[in-house]
């Protein structure tokens, strides 16, 4: 059987294509030629959420901690991992301009920076070597990642630029360092200066909703940092100066990094309030003791004007925290998520 599937994108597009039961509503769309945005298409990264209001579905396995229970009863889906048993109206959370309508070829970057500036966090700047027909312009939007492949390993991995759109095609990227993770060995022991990689086309959907005027409180659990630095500098880079609280979560004070670059946006905008969070702090430490879910509590405890709430970081950080954005009366509508694949 095959069911007419509806997508209306954030800024009111349709879009419509034909998927088969057999068929994931990411592979049909794929096929007839529209490109969502999309990573992993396993179901472990989250990349590829909707929310279906009519018709009805089933979804293959997925990783549970992407979903929880209260967003599938408001029937949130993961793209890849969707069947239709029925026509399905969908809504996506991201523009129109965001589905591609072919596949982009991967453009080739050097690394021409790479230093460790906390335990566990290295910091990777790529600039692109120029192509024939874009030269060095790479288009992104803050919030938004991309894939860095290193083709000789047949090595992939997904970070999210910390720094803005710019016409140099320069990209840093905040990478933690897992122990015996694959890229983390490639960088502490194969990379170096001049070394090349393949970088994908942006995607995600990741980012302020700019025609809100509501106070916004930002989260990050370590390198979850990094989309929110690209979407502070944006804001400078705009002359926006809404109210915004940023929580960021280490375990050490070891951890804690890109102090300066704090510094200069909130000498920038004027109502960007700055929390480290320390998980296991020393006794000398004097900021805030605890995670930054326990941080976002006893502050939208104590506002009266509730917040949109931007959350990056490992998926128990993201879905704790949601939970409590929740408790706290955000509605869910207004609540942004990014979790670490």
């Amino acid at each position: 059987m095959s069911y007419v599937i509806t997508l209306t994108t954030l800024d009111g597009k349709q879009i419509d294509f034909t998927c088969k039961s057999e068929q994931t509503l990411q592979d049909a769309a794929e096929a007839a030629g529209f490109f969502l945005p999309a990573v992993c298409k396993a179901g472990s990264c989250g990349t590829c959420l909707g929310r279906c209001t009519q018709g009805d579905y089933h979804l293959d396995n997925y990783n549970p901690s992407l979903l929880s229970e209260n967003a599938r009863e408001h029937g949130d889906v993961l793209l890849c991992c969707t069947h239709p048993d029925s026509d399905l109206q969908l809504t996506a959370p991201y523009k129109a301009s965001q589905i591609r309508s072919g596949k982009d070829t991967p453009r080739t970057a050097e690394i021409v920076s790479i230093e460790l500036i906390a335990e566990r966090t290295m910091r990777l700047v790529l600039q692109l070597l120029p192509d024939q027909q874009r030269g060095v312009t790479f288009e992104f939007e803050s919030g938004q990642f991309v894939e860095l492949d290193v083709f000789e390993l047949n090595l992939k991995r997904a970070y999210s630029m910390s720094n803005t759109p710019n016409l140099e095609g320069r990209l840093e990227f905040l990478i933690r360092l897992q122990p015996q993770g694959k890229f983390s060995t490639y960088l502490q022991h194969t990379a170096q200066i001049g070394y090349r990689l393949k970088v994908s086309a942006a995607s995600g959907n990741f980012g302020v909703q700019e025609q809100s005027l509501s106070p916004r409180c930002f989260v990050a659990g370590g390198t979850g940092l990094a989309p929110f630095l690209s979407i502070l500098q944006r804001m400078v880079d705009r002359g926006e100066d809404h109210p915004t609280q940023l929580f960021l979560g280490v375990n050490n004070e070891q951890e804690i990094f890109c102090q300066q670059e704090l510094a200069t946006l909130k000498q920038a905008i004027p109502h960007l309030q700055v929390e480290i969070c320390v998980w296991q702090p020393s006794d000398t430490w004097t900021g805030f003791r605890g995670t930054p879910v326990d941080a976002l509590r006893a502050y939208l405890a104590s506002i009266e004007l509730l917040p949109d709430v931007f959350l990056c970081g490992p998926p128990l950080l993201v879905e704790a925290a949601t939970q409590v954005a929740i408790d706290a009366g955000v509605n869910s509508e207004r609540i942004f998520c990014e979790r670490f694949a």
